[in-house]
Formats: structure tokens, sequence, C-alpha cells
């Protein structure tokens, strides 16, 4: 990449959104994985994986349990999108070798937080999007972090899958010089002239987090190297990986207009019967935030064994 493009794509881009949040935040490596308080005692640990330009406010709603534990990653070069919580560094952070802004580096992020800080023994993934590459390259890093843990990968960036023609095709022609412009147009049109072909229709808490996408990260050069990355890591990432989960589901959207659907569905089907496929009746890429009704019940969650956490 030539150094002018890189000194385009570096200039930081400031926050745009955050919600209020009690509870602990924790810095690793250049990402950070947030411990939302619980008021009852907690009965499970749910873990969110956030999408390409999304925030951990993502899931925070589908799981309002007071007897479950939330723990939410924030990718690498992403913003922490909560107020009035000063982030620390845990005694158990261990430093990151790979690229940040990649699926592997987040990877790292998530496996430090499964091997630490659940609580629990009855503990699920949930990955959306880019998320569920994240959980995939986690299993592979780490395998036995995944022998007992549930693995929800909603409208998933899979091994062998590939982004929907219409974003190949947007993205085509963008050099890396033209991504501070575009995001800059983006950003100042009307969210009706795009929002409803990749979105679908919207409800409240889509228009609240959907709108504010490209000010997720802290800078360009990671929105540039995340959408390589996920193409990449599609690319070269066999489905053997399925093979090391033995509690899983895709759920997968009736519309997908951000990844390829016949694509996730081939690259599924490839997964072990230990994972089940959910065809939902999802309008878009956005399960969750179309409806919970898809997430599938806590109370299956298997027995994790003791020496997990």
């Amino acid at each position: 990449m030539k150094a002018s493009h890189v000194r385009k794509l570096i200039k930081p881009i400031d926050s745009a959104y955050s919600e209020m949040f009690s509870g602990r935040v924790y810095r690793v490596g250049k990402g950070a994985v947030s411990v939302r308080n619980h008021s009852g005692e907690a009965e499970q640990t749910v873990i969110g994986v956030h999408g390409f330009l999304e925030n951990h406010c993502y899931f925070t709603q589908a799981y309002e349990s007071p007897t479950t534990e939330l723990i939410l990653l924030t990718c690498s070069n992403y913003h922490i999108p909560v107020n009035g919580v000063t982030p620390e560094t845990p005694d158990w952070e261990v430093p990151i070798k790979h690229l940040e802004a990649t699926i592997e580096y987040d990877a790292c992020i998530l496996n430090q937080a499964l091997a630490n800080l659940p609580t629990t023994e009855r503990v699920r993934l949930h990955g959306h999007s880019r998320g569920g590459a994240v959980i995939l390259e986690g299993v592979r890093q780490r395998p036995e972090l995944y022998e007992n843990v549930e693995v929800v990968l909603e409208a998933p960036v899979l091994p062998q899958a590939r982004l929907h023609a219409l974003v190949t095709t947007l993205l085509e022609p963008v050099s890396h010089g033209m991504w501070p412009w575009l995001i800059r147009l983006i950003n100042t049109a009307p969210s009706s002239a795009y929002g409803q072909t990749f979105f679908g229709k919207m409800n409240p808490r889509k228009k609240q987090l959907l709108s504010h996408l490209f000010s997720a990260t802290r800078d360009h050069l990671t929105i540039v190297r995340n959408i390589e990355n996920i193409m990449a890591w599609m690319e070269r990432t066999p489905t053997d990986v399925y093979n090391d989960i033995r509690h899983g589901t895709f759920l997968i959207p009736q519309v997908d207009r951000i990844l390829d659907r016949g694509a996730m569905l081939n690259s599924a089907r490839q997964s072990p019967t230990t994972m089940r496929i959910i065809e939902t009746e999802a309008p878009s890429h956005f399960i969750t935030l179309d409806s919970k009704e898809w997430i599938p019940s806590l109370e299956t969650l298997p027995q994790a064994s003791s020496g997990l956490a």
C-alpha cells in the first residue's frame, strides 16, 4: 500500500455512538472485552462477537436476563461503545502476534476472554457476520477451549464462502486512496439512499445501531484491512474447522445482501451433524436486530468442564 494512502487512512475517526454501561472493561491488545454487571446469580455466560463496522451493543438487548453473564468483545481498532467506565488492563492479558484489524488478531482477544472470564460452566459464543469468522478462527487456534461450549454463528462469514455480488461490484473499483472520500460520501448521504437495499426493513433498534456504522472503527485503515482480510480468510480457510465444534447453530437469514446466502449455506452444510442449520425468516443480514425470536434458547446450553474458566 502506498505511503500516501496509508497517511490518509490512519486519520482518526471520532466515535459517534455509545451507550451507558454498568460493568468492567478490559483492554486486550488493540481491542477490549466488556463484562456487564448482572443482578442475579449468573446461570450462564454469553460471549458476543460483533460484526464488521458494528459494536458490542448489537447483543445487549438480546441477552437481558439478570442471570446471564454477558461478555462483549470490541474488535481491534474499534471504538469501545460505553459511557462512564474506565478501561483497565487485566493481569491475564498476553501479547498478540498477529496483525491488528484481522480475524486472526481478534480471535486471540476472544480466546483470552474465553479462557479467563466466564464464571459459569454453561457458555455460549454468539458471533454475527465477521464475528462468526472470529469465533471459528478462535476454534482453529485453541480447539481445547471450545470442547464444551455452544457456538451460535449468525449470518456468518464462513470458510469457502463469499461476499454478496452487489457488495463485490461496489468494492471492485475502490482503491485504497478512495476510502476516506467514499466514507465521507456515505456519511453525508441519507441512509434511505442505501439502507433498504443492504439493511432490509428498518425498526428503531436497527436504525439506532446501523446509522453509525462508518464511525465504528478508529481509522479508515481498519475498514480496508477488515474487508481485505475477510475475503482472504474465507478463501484460504478450509471447512474442516467445523470438526472441532461439538455444539453449534448456524442462523441463516432468508435475505442477505451483505454475504452470499447460497455460499453461506453450502459452507454450513460441510459441518458435522453436531451443528444444526436454522434457515430463519429474517429479511436481512441482521437477524438479531430483525427479531430475537430466532436466537436459540439458553436452556439447552451444554455443561462445560469446570477447568474452562
